[in-house]
């Protein structure tokens, strides 16, 4: 990888988003990303803008960078200051649909990142790489910007409050529910812990506050570990559930009564069910890390499966092109997008938590783990990444593929290689954000996902047996 600060960091323009280290994503950096961008939202003729920014230290000064940037161009500017992802996309709302976020959403503190929208739809990775290109000579020129980095965190109350408005008025709550809700010093959890206090719940908070040094780990939910406390205030306390939103907001990982983590693929079963009752026949997406139980439930409710690769990018833009026919869209890793004439379109966890709690409110007597019953839990790895050891990632998977043929499994090639066997599933993809395969395997039983991790091993041991080591040993 380039490491050289004297060099444009190209690498850190990935599939969906920016992102990298902040020793690459330097303020010189940021200064061309600003010119990029402002070249491609004049070229879709936009002249309005919203920009906001999450925790981390070097966020403010970054988002101060593009604002000024913006300006400079005679865009009109709204600066929401310190917010969520969704936030931002519910901001946007009053600039056509056009917002720029910076964060690096779960990554650990030292990284950061852009995300944007264009006219309420997220840049496909032409028109990442299209910013790359025009940021690039600016990076290079002999012009310094000359703005102070004396920009502090700030939550501005009136478009904390317009995002609450919204909210509450979409979600309504039969009976009131005991709720743990989980920031991880995130920018989401002041927010939403306003928000299920305002809906009559009883809240307990837990690292609600923005803070940017992430003080226990980074604000990513996906990891087991990192549930712990909030695994242990559920109990504690009794309450109903526990919410744990990532570092920008826009996913979410529910716990049920017993503290029990309830997966993706039970999730999006559970949403599939509450938006195929009232939209019958409709499409439901996910992502090609999900189980074969997804695909089975949404057939069984008499809708339309739809797997697609993953990046929460290109489910927001299959969903907004599918002409309503997408009523809901997931992902592994925790998006959930609600296309059903609620929610707006876009990834948003506390929303995605409150229609649980909404659903849940309706049953009386009735707990979330009752509610689950019907959707078991599967035996499956959390993600697994694994380093490419500088090795290109797709001639890894070539290796899969041509190793593969004689194992009896279906072969899905949507996004990497996914192999499906009788009784379950192993997946090997390039990750869009880091120099590393994203590995998941999923069974009916510990001993068939046992089988399809070896089988994977395998196929790889001989040819790179670092990355089937790694495979092998991974937790």
């Amino acid at each position: 990888m380039n490491t050289n600060l004297n060099l444009f960091p190209k690498q850190i323009f990935r599939a969906y988003d920016i992102r990298g280290k902040v020793n690459l994503l330097t303020p010189q950096v940021v200064f061309a990303i600003g010119h990029g961008l402002v070249a491609q939202y004049q070229n879709n003729q936009q002249k309005k803008i919203v920009i906001g920014y999450d925790a981390r230290l070097s966020s403010p000064f970054y988002a101060k960078i593009i604002a000024t940037i913006f300006k400079e161009h005679h865009f009109d500017v709204t600066e929401v200051g310190c917010c969520s992802t969704p936030q931002l996309n519910f901001a946007a709302r009053n600039t056509q649909g056009n917002g720029i976020m910076v964060t690096a959403s779960h990554n650990p503190k030292e990284d950061n990142g852009i995300k944007w929208i264009m006219q309420f739809e997220p840049p496909s990775p032409d028109m990442i790489q299209s910013v790359a290109g025009s940021a690039e000579p600016y990076f290079y020129t002999n012009k310094r910007f000359s703005i102070e980095n004396d920009v502090k965190h700030q939550i501005k109350s009136e478009y904390c409050l317009a995002y609450q408005a919204e909210l509450l008025s979409d979600i309504e709550l039969q009976r009131p529910l005991k709720v743990v809700i989980d920031g991880l010093n995130g920018s989401a959890g002041y927010c939403a812990d306003l928000i299920l206090q305002k809906m009559g719940c009883e809240v307990i908070s837990l690292r609600t506050n923005p803070d940017g040094d992430f003080p226990d780990h980074a604000p990513d939910p996906s990891l087991s570990i990192h549930l712990k406390k909030l695994q242990e205030k559920v109990l504690l306390h009794e309450a109903d559930l526990g919410i744990a939103l990532d570092g920008d907001g826009d996913r979410v990982v529910l716990v049920d009564e017993n503290a029990k983590i309830i997966t993706a693929d039970r999730l999006l079963s559970l949403f599939a069910q509450i938006c195929l009752a009232t939209h019958p026949e409709h499409e439901i997406v996910f992502d090609v890390k999900c189980s074969s139980m997804v695909k089975n439930t949404v057939e069984r409710l008499g809708g339309h499966p739809k797997m697609i690769r993953t990046g929460s990018s290109f489910l927001r833009r299959y969903i907004a092109q599918s002409e309503g026919q997408a009523v809901f869209g997931g992902e592994y890793a925790g998006h959930y997008v609600f296309n059903d004439g609620r929610g707006h379109g876009y990834d948003d966890g506390i929303y995605a938590a409150l229609r649980v709690m909404e659903y849940l409110s309706q049953q009386p007597h009735t707990t979330l783990s009752d509610l689950l019953a019907q959707y078991p839990e599967r035996c499956g790895t959390e993600d697994t990444y694994i380093s490419t050891g500088g090795i290109d990632p797709q001639l890894v998977l070539g290796q899969v593929e041509g190793q593969c043929q004689s194992l009896g499994a279906s072969i899905q090639k949507i996004d990497g290689i996914r192999l499906d066997f009788k009784d379950g599933f192993g997946i090997m993809r390039a990750s869009n954000t880091g120099d590393f395969f994203t590995v998941r395997f999923d069974a009916d039983s510990p001993t068939g996902l046992n089988d399809i991790r070896h089988k994977f091993v395998s196929m790889l041991s001989d040819a790179y047996p670092n990355i089937a080591h790694d495979i092998l040993n991974a937790q």
